[in-house]
């Protein structure tokens, strides 16, 4: 892939994370991060010799090959555990069809709605500068059937623009909307790539939108989950989805299968991240206020935000365990039932690097309770090393927001439209 030049200084007042060689630096933290090696060098040519020069470099060039290769394979089989998690609770597969449904006139929110500044930030996205619009975008609506069962329809929906030429392939973006929300939502979005020549896609998560029968149905499914150990509702399933969505996507006529990029705010923000983890089809990734460190929030007592977002299931562990309040036991336990691994062996230090070479933007706010940035600083510390590996170190950027919390801001938008556009343009 080839790599464009730097992107432009942030506005004044905006966090830049600087990727150094084997260093993290910025603002709003003053730790250094001690220089690590989690990939360790084949090879050190520490000797004098005569050698020709040209030996030399072919030495050289065969030990960063067989560098590349290791942190390759250690990544497949770090993919390869957690798709062997993914299978373990599926519901009854069966043959990918489409079937084609109408738009949803009144989407089902299952907390208050998306408020007029939030709607405001997402139509803030840069767009074409199209006069007739409206009457140029294509929208299509339709299910995935993946599964038996209710959840085993991943509804979906489309903005493009009318193409005369019908052979050409576009880039596609997957957006993935927040916790209680669903794909309407980000509307907005898809219509501001969609003019810019992408065809933009949105989904329903598990247990949203059209998935949801009531406006309980998310947080009853996290509590069942707890109860029978047979769903993985946070993050997990959906997951499964989206590997099931590139495989539709990768055949479909209009879509360049190598330039497929996503993006998430919040729990879509989590489901982008693992998303690429899990699947080298996404090609370009950018999670909106999603990664942080679960091992790292319950050693650091920095879980309660995070908790108190899906509350309800901690509260009903809480009572099985026999325990009057919520402690990092509880936490723990939760999180390997409904999502096992997700503090331990694919938690983000683990995760992140693993998407190492794929270009990876990670935006959050630097006031983030729920993705606290300090507990970021070894994940990204250890993609910077994997990114450095591969030679591609401008393939990764992170920004923490000064003075912004769990919000999407501007900021962010226009970060990750620029960053989209960097690399999946032709």
């Amino acid at each position: 892939m080839k790599v464009a030049p730097a992107a432009s200084p942030l506005p004044t007042g905006h966090v830049r994370i600087q990727l150094g060689h084997t260093r993290l630096q910025y603002s709003v933290i003053s730790t250094q991060l001690p220089k690590t090696g989690i990939y360790k060098r084949a090879t050190h040519l520490t000797w004098r010799s005569r050698t020709d020069p040209q030996t030399h470099s072919h030495i050289k060039s065969q030990t960063k090959m067989a560098e590349k290769e290791a942190i390759g394979e250690a990544q497949r089989k770090l993919r390869s555990k957690f798709l062997q998690v993914l299978c373990s609770r599926r519901q009854g597969e069966v043959p990918l069809t489409v079937e084609h449904s109408k738009p949803v006139a009144n989407p089902l929110h299952q907390n208050s709605p998306p408020t007029k500044e939030e709607i405001e930030i997402m139509e803030s996205c840069p767009k074409a500068d199209i006069e007739n619009l409206e009457e140029l975008l294509q929208e299509e609506n339709f299910y995935l059937n993946i599964e038996e069962g209710k959840q085993g329809r991943l509804p979906v929906l489309i903005l493009k623009m009318k193409e005369s030429d019908k052979q050409k392939k576009r880039p596609a973006v997957v957006f993935l909307h927040s916790t209680n929300k669903h794909k309407e939502i980000v509307r907005p979005l898809l219509k501001a790539y969609a003019s810019r020549g992408y065809i933009a896609i949105s989904v329903d998560s598990r247990y949203h939108g059209e998935r949801a029968t009531c406006t309980t149905t998310y947080r009853d499914a996290l509590v069942d989950a707890w109860k029978t150990s047979q769903t993985m509702p946070f993050i997990y399933d959906t997951v499964w989805d989206l590997i099931k969505l590139a495989d539709y996507l990768t055949q479909r006529e209009d879509i360049d299968p190598s330039r497929i990029g996503i993006t998430g705010i919040s729990l879509g923000g989590m489901h982008a991240w693992f998303a690429a983890f899990a699947d080298t089809r996404y090609a370009v990734v950018v999670p909106l206020i999603g990664v942080q460190g679960f091992r790292w929030a319950i050693d650091n007592e920095k879980w309660k935000a995070r908790v108190d977002s899906i509350k309800p299931v901690f509260e009903t562990a809480c009572h099985h365990l026999g325990k009057d309040v919520i402690d990092k036991e509880a936490v723990e336990k939760v999180w390997d039932r409904i999502a096992p691994g997700l503090a331990s062996e694919f938690d983000s230090p683990y995760s992140i690097p693993a998407i190492a070479p794929r270009p990876l933007l990670i935006l959050n706010g630097a006031e983030d309770p729920r993705c606290p940035i300090v507990g970021l600083e070894v994940p990204i510390s250890k993609a910077s090393q994997a990114y450095k590996e591969f030679q591609c170190l401008d393939n990764l950027k992170f920004i923490a927001e000064a003075g912004v919390g769990h919000q999407l801001t501007r900021l962010q938008v226009k970060e990750s439209a620029d960053w989209f556009d960097r690399f999946l343009k032709p």
